[in-house]
């Protein structure tokens, strides 16, 4: 029986946060946070396969999956674990190809519904429904066989009709087909099979889209709408979960404010249990507020006052915190984090279209004075897609970060036939350092006679523009402008897997964050490989080639890796106020505030 799996990476074994005070201070009643960001989404979790809402301030705190992230392994040795969450255990088929969970006895939602297999089941394929019956419908991953699936509006009715808890016998039937890949054992035991076997599967379900929520829930509360049009009414009106806390109260583009979970699960937990798996912990105050503050100072007056106990501050008063070194702590990642900043370059909008144009423009970039202006001197280089805890597969082809040299990307420019061309930035507005490092970008292309257009974008209106998958946005890609950032500031993965920023990036089947529009065949056989092959020999070989041909056809400038939470400034709080807490363990990409229930204080 297995219930616990490790995967070693290269990432550093210095903690990324996560400090201790020898001043002491009672716990508040209320835990206050400031966030420099509204959850796009809302807080509808049926959009969870497509990382919406995000930032998801649910996330374990609300949310759990059937599989966590052993946070304190992750933290101070730098390994990636997977632990018990919702499933008290899991084995794995002797060809590695099927993952059967054994769901924890006896935990309810937060409304009392059961939590069981046929919740879990619903989950899933709810997630297939509302990506459109996309066969990457799970991050964007293709290790599913989706072909004999048939599942729409006429099993939604099916199912409205039984009830989760005790579903019919035609329900029950159609929950136990094995011939579709995830499917019921019995009440208790749900499995997973995949087309090919895939070591890293268990990082695909520990963040967004393997969160689990009420679907009996959303069948009582007029049921999920469809893919064109879904039901909103649970962007303000959260979907119960299973985790220590539950939703209390939504102040639209103001706060959101939770309440620990009188029936959670893991309430008896003791010290042990919670420092052997962090995630789990119940919580430390009954009550726990998340205020939406854009303005990097108004956040940064909140913390020094002590209206809140931990806030986000940016670019902007960066200096305020590191002229208190005595009073703030800040989180530092370690260099092999995944949280990464770069610059999208359409590649089916002209000029960008052309790669002489593309390589100019990577050529021109004066990366050195985007590390020290903004990021205070602390990113790394990065040569992308992949990120540095995989080492395994990291910067296989031995390639450095584009040089900055004016010459070579004037030379570019005029190889390409191309002269004084506009282009399009698009920024979103939330982000505390974007407009300025747009500015750094548009004064270095200005040096080679290309004219930069700087729109800024509402946040909500620049991932309703640029979020969108790649099928989506090859059909439109005048809607993607010639340039945009990763994220719309900067990037983390979605999952823990070394396929995911293939994926995400660079492949056919990403579901958000394609922004230059990219897919070679080459490179789409490496990102297929991770989810077909078993030889890791195999798969760097392809994956090498893949980025050599990533590297000559430049779709995007890749900045560099991040040692700041927010690239551009870091979450911070008061010494002797807070003394410990747990982050997103995959960097942001799911959640830009702590995970509220590991917050302890003294």
């Amino acid at each position: 029986m297995v219930n616990s799996s490790t995967f070693s990476s290269s990432m550093s074994s210095t903690s990324s946060t996560l400090v201790t005070s020898s001043s002491s201070s009672s716990t508040p009643t209320t835990l206050s946070i400031d966030s420099s960001r509204w959850p796009a989404g809302d807080f509808n979790q049926v959009f969870g396969f497509e990382d919406s809402p995000w930032p998801a301030w649910g996330e374990y705190d609300v949310y759990q999956p059937l599989v966590v992230v052993n946070l304190a392994a992750e933290y101070s040795q730098g390994s990636i674990q997977f632990l018990p969450g919702l499933a008290d255990n899991w084995t794995v088929s002797s060809d590695a190809s099927t993952y059967t969970f054994q769901l924890r006895p006896n935990v309810t939602f937060s409304n009392g519904d059961p939590l069981n297999a046929y919740e879990v089941w619903t989950d899933m394929y709810t997630s297939y429904y509302m990506s459109g019956n996309s066969t990457g419908w799970l991050e964007g991953y293709t290790f599913f066989n989706m072909t004999n699936v048939n599942f729409g509006p006429a099993t939604l009715t099916l199912l409205n009709q039984s009830s989760l808890a005790t579903p019919s016998q035609q329900a029950l039937s159609l929950m136990g087909n094995t011939t579709w890949p995830i499917y019921v054992v019995n009440s208790d035991t749900i499995a997973f099979h995949l087309e090919s076997p895939f070591a890293y599967f268990l990082g695909t379900i520990v963040t967004e889209g393997g969160l689990i929520y009420d679907s009996q829930w959303v069948f009582d509360n007029g049921g999920l709408g469809t893919p064109a049009s879904p039901n909103s009414y649970f962007n303000q009106h959260p979907i119960p979960g299973t985790g220590p806390y539950e939703f209390s109260a939504i102040a639209e583009d103001n706060y959101a404010q939770f309440v620990q979970n009188p029936t959670y699960w893991g309430k008896s937990l003791n010290q042990s249990q919670i420092a052997a798996n962090p995630a789990l912990d119940p919580g430390h105050v009954k009550n726990v507020i998340i205020y939406y503050k854009p303005d990097d100072l108004a956040r940064y007056t909140d913390l020094a006052s002590g209206s809140v106990q931990i806030a986000a501050i940016q670019n902007a008063d960066w200096n305020l915190v590191q002229q208190s070194p005595n009073k703030y702590q800040y989180t530092v990642l370690p260099p092999e984090s995944g949280l990464v900043t770069g610059l999208a370059m359409n590649v089916l909008l002209y000029p960008t279209n052309i790669t002489l144009v593309r390589q100019a423009i990577a050529h021109a970039i004066n990366y050195t004075q985007l590390s020290q202006q903004l990021f205070f001197g602390q990113m790394a280089p990065w040569v992308g897609p992949e990120y540095p805890a995989w080492g395994q597969y990291y910067d296989l082809g031995n390639f450095s970060q584009y040089q900055y040299n004016l010459t070579l990307a004037q030379q570019d420019l005029t190889k390409a036939n191309v002269s004084n061309p506009t282009l399009t930035y698009y920024l979103e507005d939330s982000c505390g350092y974007c407009v300025t490092r747009a500015e750094i970008v548009q004064s270095d292309l200005a040096q080679i006679g290309i004219t930069v257009n700087l729109d800024v974008l509402t946040s909500s209106n620049w991932c309703a523009q640029l979020c969108g998958s790649y099928s989506t946005n090859v059909a439109n890609p005048s809607a993607m402008g010639n340039l945009n950032d990763l994220g719309g500031s900067d990037w983390a993965p979605g999952a823990l897997t070394p396929a995911d920023f293939w994926i995400t990036f660079v492949s056919n089947t990403s579901l958000t964050g394609n922004g230059a529009i990219y897919s070679n065949p080459v490179v789409q056989a490496c990102v297929n490989a991770f989810t077909s092959l078993t030889n890791t020999t195999q798969i760097q070989s392809m994956c090498k080639t893949a980025q050599e041909q990533i590297y000559n056809d430049t779709p995007y400038v890749w900045f560099g890796v991040m040692s700041l939470w927010y690239a551009g400034g870091s979450e911070v709080w008061q010494k002797g106020i807070v003394s410990n807490f747990y982050l997103d363990p995959v960097w942001t990409g799911y959640d830009t505030e702590p995970l509220f229930n590991t917050v302890t204080f003294g």
